[in-house]
């Protein structure tokens, strides 16, 4: 027996120290490794499931203590989620990212601390920078450009920027793929699923299948940068007529799945109000031009940047007319909604606007909410049900309201899960999309302005004339259908020079002498 144990002890010597050999001639990092990723991911969740399933066992559930109880361990689990996707990195921290975008469909508790995640990004060394462009463009960083600044614009959880300059001149970012990426991502995206049907099994009410899914289809295209530059391009011919937005141009030449050489624009993030107030740049028009592009893209186009975090929205003073621009960046993640999708949210929208509540109960339904329509319609504007039925563009938001919806997205996350896997797929960046300009609008102070469902309405009165036209078989009805779009956007227009007016010094000089008269 003593023999045995000898042999036995002395084989599994032998093995561990040629694997550890082997590790070491290879020079691998152990985060490499799926186990590792895996077994870490797995703890996680494994303490993250026990503290929600002990945690209560002798608090009565609605008390006080109870939602006392609840935000601690909201707060202990977004951190553990944090930690591991600190130290998983790549796609973990994109998943954790897309998260701590949604404030106002989970808990603050998660949002707050997993917002750390846009600044937490890993970097990759100089050597592996120079390995992925030699190994893409065939050539060495001094064939290629004058200069080249080692540190990083910025880091991304897939990829870092450097600022470059090229041969004849020209500044350029380039953007290069962290070199582990690409690998990892399949197989992080399957232990995610794993363990997210691991925790719905002991938890119903946790329904996040729809991340699992949209991480899936995603995923592919974020890394594909060649994908990237043919968004960048068509949005920039899309909103040609916007003379506030600036896309970067595409090198090509210099381009690949993981390499994207682009122009280089400066810039302060939207949400640098200091940067603002320095360069001369109106808050409110940001604000304005902003919500223009994206209810362009949404209700008339269709094809939708759904990444518009502080980090990849710039404004800055055009160098040459000095106009203020929008600088858009990052176009690896757009949402093409389908036309039938694209009408109902237009007629949904309309709806809202103008407290039509069964027409908002009947488009809601139609975009899948089911019963659950009046909780969408507060996921979808970010404000109260008073506040819908009131009418969302009459009513101010004020800060009580705001603390009233996030304490309910802690209250009403089992039924906010089930209305996500409910809607269309092509909702769900939308929200996403909803909550990160909402919390620019909230940063700049501009949350509901009116220009804002102004803007909106006047999209959505053009969109759903574009399509009865297209319906339409007669010239005398698309004429009809035309002379009825323009009396809309004029009365809109009127609306908005009241509005002007009311809210100028003329409006207060007119108002005065009206009064006089009287």
């Amino acid at each position: 027996m003593a023999g045995r144990l000898l042999k036995v002890s002395s084989l599994a010597t032998a093995v561990f120290a040629s694997s550890g050999f082997y590790l070491y001639s290879r020079q691998l990092d152990l985060n490499d490794l799926s186990v590792v990723r895996f077994g870490r991911a797995a703890a996680t969740t494994a303490v993250i499931s026990y503290d929600y399933l002990t945690a209560f066992k002798h608090v009565e559930h609605g008390t006080n203590e109870y939602w006392a109880i609840k935000s601690k361990v909201h707060r202990r689990s977004a951190e553990r989620l944090r930690d591991l996707c600190c130290a998983n990195r790549g796609t973990f921290i994109k998943v954790g990212q897309h998260l701590g975008a949604l404030d106002y469909l989970l808990p603050e508790e998660y949002t707050s601390t997993l917002k750390v995640l846009h600044s937490r990004a890993p970097q990759s060394s100089m050597e592996e920078i120079q390995q992925v462009i030699r190994e893409d463009l065939g050539k060495e960083l001094s064939e290629l450009f004058v200069s080249f600044e080692e540190k990083p614009q910025g880091a991304a959880s897939l990829a870092q920027v450097h600022k470059a300059v090229l041969h004849d001149g020209r500044t350029v970012a380039v953007k290069v793929q962290h070199p582990k990426v690409q690998r990892q991502s399949s197989k992080d995206i399957m232990v995610i699923e794993v363990l997210v049907r691991a925790v719905h099994w002991l938890f119903p009410d946790f329904a996040f299948m729809w991340l699992v899914e949209e991480a899936k289809k995603n995923m592919p295209l974020e890394l594909d940068f060649l994908n990237e530059g043919l968004n960048a391009v068509k949005v920039s011919n899309m909103l040609a007529d916007f003379p506030f937005l600036k896309v970067p141009m595409i090198h090509w030449d210099l381009s690949t799945k993981r390499i994207l050489t682009m122009e280089f624009a400066e810039g302060g993030q939207v949400n640098d109000r200091d940067y603002m107030k320095k360069h001369d740049i109106n808050v409110n028009e940001i604000s304005e031009n902003l919500g223009k592009i994206y209810s362009e893209m949404i209700f008339v186009h269709g094809f939708v940047h759904c990444d518009p975090h502080p980090g990849n929205v710039l404004v800055r003073k055009c160098p040459q007319s000095k106009k203020t621009e929008i600088v858009l960046l990052d176009h690896g993640l757009y949402q093409v909604l389908q036309p039938d999708f694209r009408l109902d949210y237009c007629r949904l929208w309309q709806a809202l606007i103008n407290s039509d509540m069964s027409g908002m109960e009947r488009y809601s339904r139609r975009l899948g909410a089911g019963d659950l329509y009046p909780l969408f319609a507060c996921v979808l504007t970010a404000r109260s049900w008073k506040a819908v039925n009131a009418g969302i563009s009459s009513v101010p938001v004020t800060h009580s309201e705001d603390v009233e919806i996030r304490t309910n997205a802690a209250q009403y996350l089992p039924q906010i899960s089930e209305l996500l896997n409910r809607v269309p797929r092509q909702m769900l960046l939308l929200l996403k999309t909803n909550d990160l300009l909402r919390g620019i609008e909230t940063t700049l102070q501009t949350r509901a302005s009116s220009s804002s469902f102004i803007n909106m309405s006047r999209c959505c009165i053009r969109a759903m004339a574009r399509h009865k036209r297209s319906k339409a078989r007669s010239g005398r009805r698309r004429l009809q259908i035309t002379l009825a779009e323009s009396l809309s956007l004029w009365k809109l227009s009127a609306y908005e020079l009241l509005l002007w007016l009311k809210g100028s010094m003329m409006g207060h000089w007119l108002a005065a002498l009206l009064a006089l008269l009287h």
